[in-house]
C-alpha cells in the first residue's frame, strides 16, 4: 500500500492532536470516541463516503489516534491517514445494519482488552452519526466505564484556522464565484430548475485555476417566490418564472472546506418590499462585518446587524452566523459559536463564518450572505461576488 497523501503537514496534525488532549484533561477524559467524519478527517486525514455505517476515531487507545471502521473501508484509511498499520482496526462486515451485533460490541471489547474498561470515555452525544444504539451498546458492554458527553469537544479546537485551511477555504471561495456566476448567466423565465441545478453541480465540481471541486455538504437551496420563505428548500422540475425572486445558497468546496454565499436573482422587475429589504440587509452585513474584530464576541456581531435593520423597521429572531471550515454531509457549518444573543464567544483571528442575515417573511424571502474570516485588523470577506440583489429582465 502506497503512502497516505495528506492534505497538511505532519506537524499540523500533531498540533491539532496537542490541542485535543489538552482539552480532553481538561474535560477529565480519559478516552476520547469521535464519530463526527469532519473531526476524524480534522484529526487523522481519513476521508471516505463511509459515514453511513458506524466508524469512529478513538485517541487514547494507543501512542496515536486509532481508525476503526468498516472492514472494507480500511484500505481507504490506508490510503488517506498518516496512522501505523496497526492502529487501523476494523469490524467483519457481519456487524454491518445487523440486528445481532453492533460495531461498538467489538469496539468495546478491543478498549477492554487495552485495560481501559474502566476509562472515563467521551462520546459525542448530540451528534450526527453517533446513534443512541451505539451509546447503548458502549455501556453494555464497559459497565466499569464512565461516560462523558464530548459533544463538539474537539469541534472547538478547530475554531481557529491555520494558513494552511484558510488557503484551502480561499480556493473554495473562487469556486463558489464561478458558481454563482454560472447562474446568473443560465437563469431565465422557463428553465426548469433542475436543469441549472446541473450547471450548478457542473461548475461547483469543475472547478477553477486547476483546483478541482469536491461535493459540498449541503446540495445547493433556491426556492423561489413563496418557497423562499423558507429557509432550506430545495429543487423540482418546474421552471423558473418571471415576477419571482429566487435565493442562491450554495457553495464551492475543496479538500472538504467550504466558503458558503447567497445570492438573491429577481426574474422581471422586483417589487419595492425587495428593494427596501435590500437596502436594510446591505447596511446591516456592513455593521455586522464591521463588527467582526478580535475582543469582540459573537453577540456584538449580531447586536450590529439587528441594531442596523431595525432602523428599518425590521426584525430577524434567528441566528445571523455559524463558523464553517472542513464538513461533511449533511452540514457545512461546525456546531460550536453562532452568531446570536447571549454568545460570549470571544472572536480571534482565523476564526471563519458564514454571516446569513436573510430575511424570510411569509410568502417570500432574501438572501445576501458573506462568508469571512477574522483577522488582526477585522473582518476579511472570502468571495467577491456583487453584494446586491441581482435583477434580471
Amino acid at each position: 500500500m502506497t503512502q497516505a497523501s495528506l492534505p497538511f503537514e505532519r506537524s499540523e496534525y500533531d498540533a491539532r492532536l496537542a490541542a485535543t488532549h489538552a482539552a480532553m484533561e481538561r474535560a477529565g477524559v480519559d478516552l476520547l470516541i469521535v464519530s463526527d467524519p469532519s473531526n476524524m478527517a480534522w484529526l487523522t486525514g481519513y476521508d471516505g463516503w463511509s459515514f453511513y455505517v458506524h466508524q469512529c476515531v478513538v485517541l487514547g487507545l494507543a501512542d496515536e489516534p486509532v481508525w476503526y471502521g468498516r472492514m472494507q473501508d480500511a484500505n481507504g484509511a490506508r490510503r488517506t491517514v498518516y496512522l501505523r498499520e496497526e492502529n487501523i482496526l476494523h469490524y467483519p462486515d457481519n456487524y454491518v445494519q445487523s440486528r445481532e451485533r453492533h460495531p461498538m460490541d467489538l469496539l468495546s471489547r478491543i478498549i477492554e482488552d487495552r485495560g481501559k474498561g474502566g476509562s472515563s470515555i467521551g462520546v459525542e452525544m448530540d451528534n450526527y452519526y453517533f446513534s443512541a444504539a451505539c451509546f447503548l451498546s458502549l455501556q453494555k458492554y464497559l459497565p466499569n466505564a464512565a461516560f462523558k458527553d464530548a459533544t463538539s469537544l474537539v469541534n472547538w479546537q478547530r475554531a481557529v484556522k491555520s494558513p494552511q485551511e484558510l488557503e484551502y477555504m480561499r480556493r473554495a471561495a473562487r469556486i463558489t464565484e464561478v458558481t454563482h456566476q454560472r447562474v446568473w448567466e443560465k437563469v431565465e423565465p422557463g428553465l426548469p430548475k433542475n436543469q441549472l441545478v446541473a450547471e450548478i453541480y457542473d461548475a461547483q465540481i469543475r472547478g477553477v485555476d486547476g483546483y478541482g471541486g469536491d461535493y459540498p455538504a449541503i446540495v445547493p437551496l433556491l426556492p423561489s417566490g413563496a418557497d423562499a420563505s423558507a429557509p432550506h428548500l430545495t429543487w423540482d422540475d418546474q421552471p423558473f418564472r418571471e415576477g419571482e425572486g429566487t435565493f442562491f445558497e450554495l457553495s464551492g468546496c475543496y479538500r472538504r472546506y467550504h466558503c458558503p454565499l447567497s445570492r438573491t436573482i429577481f426574474l422581471g422587475k422586483p417589487p419595492q418590499k425587495f428593494l427596501d429589504t435590500e437596502a436594510a440587509i446591505l447596511e446591516g452585513i456592513a455593521a455586522a462585518l464591521d463588527a467582526a474584530k478580535p475582543g469582540n464576541c459573537c453577540e456584538d456581531v449580531e447586536t450590529a446587524w439587528r441594531q442596523a435593520i431595525a432602523r428599518h423597521g425590521l426584525e430577524k429572531e434567528s441566528r445571523c452566523g455559524y463558523p464553517i471550515g472542513l464538513s461533511y454531509p449533511p452540514d457545512w457549518g461546525e456546531r460550536t459559536m453562532s452568531l446570536r444573543p447571549g454568545d460570549r464567544s470571544e472572536l480571534r483571528p482565523g476564526m471563519c463564518f458564514h454571516l446569513i442575515p436573510a430575511i424570510w417573511q411569509d410568502d417570500w424571502g432574501l438572501e445576501i450572505t458573506e462568508s469571512f474570516t477574522v483577522t488582526e485588523r477585522g473582518a476579511e470577506t472570502f468571495c467577491n461576488y456583487p453584494r446586491k440583489l441581482l435583477i434580471k429582465d
